[in-house]
């Protein structure tokens, strides 16, 4: 990484004296809904749609880790990874497949019910306008699922008579092919898209140990989503359903996985003056299905253990009220879920047991800020019921100071997460690697503090933040069996963690031409000192971008220290760089050819064990063609 960031560096200084083009402004408020946003003494990552098209990936999640600190439970993608391993972390807070990050998608959340995870296949990268990513809890307006930061996906609007389509092959015998349609009148606006993809996929185990059982790990999906809006003056209203049907290889015979979910969507928006006020509905129902296996040491044969259902589905709502008055403006509201689930599992020979319930969640919340010159405080609190697992409260409280182009912020704050359902009652496998459930989880409890400073000029940006967070009752996998052939844990609240560190990040622009670097320091250990599993000490991020006309041309290097696989830190992942590139050109108004590579220099990295070696994506590469027009009534 450091060789990586002088190379840029050394290219910085040569083009420096160019004639330059302004950045945009630093983000200084989180986004709720589409409408209403919160200012925040908050480290925010904006992902413009230049920057999404320049970053290689299928899905978001592989563009996401452009951003240090964001990582999934295990290194891998997820057009290879099981959906359960899809929970993201923020800031070292990871050790499980459970989402410590909430993720929104037009303001409505999107996390699994039942797990917590997120089904990246949902999401057409194509078709986000941007995406904001807050680190930390330094608001009190999300709940539970908020205890890490929060993501923010914004649908591209719609456009009158807008038609798109594509088509991309690679590699591995991969096609993806995607389109849509929008249209927008003076009051009403309709868009709808869709994508299909198909892989045969790559082993997730290397050479030397694979056997007869192992076979490519990858994913079949068809997706797609259609939204109606209604454009008032004051009033603004939209309905929007998405559907998702998945199937995945998970490297083995008899090791596959399944999922089909639909959710519908609605939100309603009035202006009330200066204030405005925001209500927000959403249901959704889905069912995972999945097979486990036991692997004989030599990999040549295997036997079918489990079989398993998972039925769920959640209802929600929440209600905002933002108050606006100049010096003094306040956010206030609340909100509801309630997620029902059930593990249904068949153990062969014999076997079966059916477990699961009903969790409820509810939350009021008031954040005010207070403007004095160039000072301006921040407070909050929310009260939260997470059913049986009992009522919380989570006050935050911070600053920010500004002076021309200089931003100086802190914040502390308290915060919690009550265990998924998942955790409480599915048990799951991995090769030979078993997690058993536990339903006497308690919930994990956080108090974090940050400071930081920003500087916002024309053609320079950047950030460095210092951060803090104390842990009670963290929620990770404990080994209580380890052996060649076996390794058993089960979920447990593992006492006491701490996590701090420092993040940086750095953007020139000269011109045509754009530099980002970003760094990502995260010192994260249990209070016996052991490191939390899954959480790289150090995380780096290098692109530099060149786009002018109808040429689009990016590089990257990503870099990850190492890491463990568990919480006894005896299996551990080396760390390893990987080199992206990503190309687009205009060969018409209307059509232009995409090309893109990840892991381009092919570098072997590791990605888990069970106890097995499991190995990451190699070179994978995608070329095609995008057509995007307008066509007449």
């Amino acid at each position: 990484m450091n060789l990586g960031m002088l190379t840029f560096g050394c290219l910085a200084g040569v083009l420096s004296a160019q004639q330059t083009k302004a950045l945009d402004p630093v983000r200084s408020e989180i986004t709720v809904n589409e409408k209403i946003a919160a200012e925040a003494p908050a480290s925010i990552t904006v992902l413009n749609k230049l920057q999404l098209q320049a970053t290689p990936g299928v899905n978001l999640d592989d563009r996401l880790r452009s951003v240090p600190g964001f990582t999934l439970f295990r290194r891998t993608s997820s057009v290879v990874a099981n959906p359960t391993t899809q929970g993201i972390s923020l800031r070292g807070l990871g050790s499980s497949g459970a989402s410590r990050t909430l993720v929104l998608w037009d303001g409505v959340p999107v996390n699994d019910p039942f797990g917590g995870w997120v089904y990246w296949t949902r999401f057409s990268p194509e078709d986000i306008d941007r995406i904001e990513v807050v680190r930390g809890a330094s608001t009190s307006v999300f709940g539970d699922r908020a205890i890490g930061g929060s993501i923010q996906l914004f649908s591209r609007p719609a456009e009158p008579w807008r038609v798109h389509g594509a088509y991309e092959g690679g590699n591995k015998n991969t096609h993806q092919l995607s389109g849509g349609f929008s249209h927008l009148r003076p009051r009403w606006a309709m868009s709808t898209q869709g994508r299909a993809f198909r892989t045969d996929g790559f082993f997730i185990i290397e050479d030397g140990r694979r056997g007869a059982v192992d076979t490519r790990a990858g994913v079949d999906f068809v997706a797609g989503d259609i939204r109606l809006d209604y454009l008032g003056a004051k009033d603004r209203f939209f309905l929007k359903f998405d559907a998702l049907t998945e199937d995945r290889a998970n490297g083995t015979v008899a090791q596959r996985n399944s999922t089909s979910l639909g959710n519908v969507s609605g939100q309603y928006f009035r202006e009330v003056g200066k204030d405005s006020l925001s209500l927000t509905a959403w249901h959704g129902q889905e069912e995972f299905h999945a097979s486990f296996s036991v692997i004989a040491a030599n990999r040549q044969t295997e036997r079918l253990s489990m079989r398993q259902q998972v039925p769920a589905d959640v209802t929600g709502g929440a209600a905002l009220y933002r108050l606006q008055r100049g010096v003094a403006n306040a956010l206030l509201g609340g909100d509801f879920t309630r997620a029902e689930g059930y593990s249904v599992e068949t153990t062969l020979p014999t076997g079966f047991s059916n477990r699961g319930g009903v969790q409820w969640q509810r939350g009021a919340f008031l954040q005010t800020d207070v403007k004095a010159g160039p000072l301006k405080l921040f407070g909050g609190g929310r009260m939260h019921a997470a059913g049986n697992q009992g009522a919380f409260f989570s006050p935050s409280g911070g600053f920010v100071l500004g002076k021309k182009q200089w931003r100086g912020r802190g914040t502390v704050y308290r915060s919690f997460r009550a265990p998924t359902l998942n955790e409480l009652y599915r048990e799951f496998r991995v090769g030979n690697a078993v997690t058993r459930a536990n339903d006497a989880l308690k919930p994990e409890i956080a108090f974090g503090s940050e400071i930081g400073v920003d500087f916002s000029g024309e053609t320079t940006r950047g950030g460095v933040t210092f951060y803090r967070t104390s842990l009670t009752d963290l929620v990770t996998n404990v080994t209580l069996l380890s052996t060649p052939a076996l390794i058993e844990r089960q979920r447990r609240n593992a006492g006491a963690a701490l996590t701090r560190g420092v993040e940086a990040n750095v953007t020139q622009r000269w011109r045509d031409l754009r530099l980002e670097l970003a760094w990502l320091y995260s010192e994260s250990r249990f209070a016996d000192r052991r490191r939390i599993p899954q959480v790289p000490k150090h995380a780096g991020n290098a692109m530099l971008l060149w786009a002018k006309g109808k040429t689009l041309v990016s590089g990257g290097l990503r870099s990850f220290a190492a890491q463990y696989e568990d919480d006894l830190n005896v299996f551990r992942l080396p760390g390893y760089a990987t080199v992206q590139l990503a190309m687009r050109h205009g060969l018409t108004e209307q059509v232009s050819a995409i090309a893109s590579w990840e892991n381009l220099l092919d570098r072997r990295f590791y990605t888990g064990f069970t106890p097995v070696p499991m190995i990451g994506a190699p070179r994978l590469w995608r070329a095609g063609l995008r057509w995007e027009g307008r066509v007449r009534k």
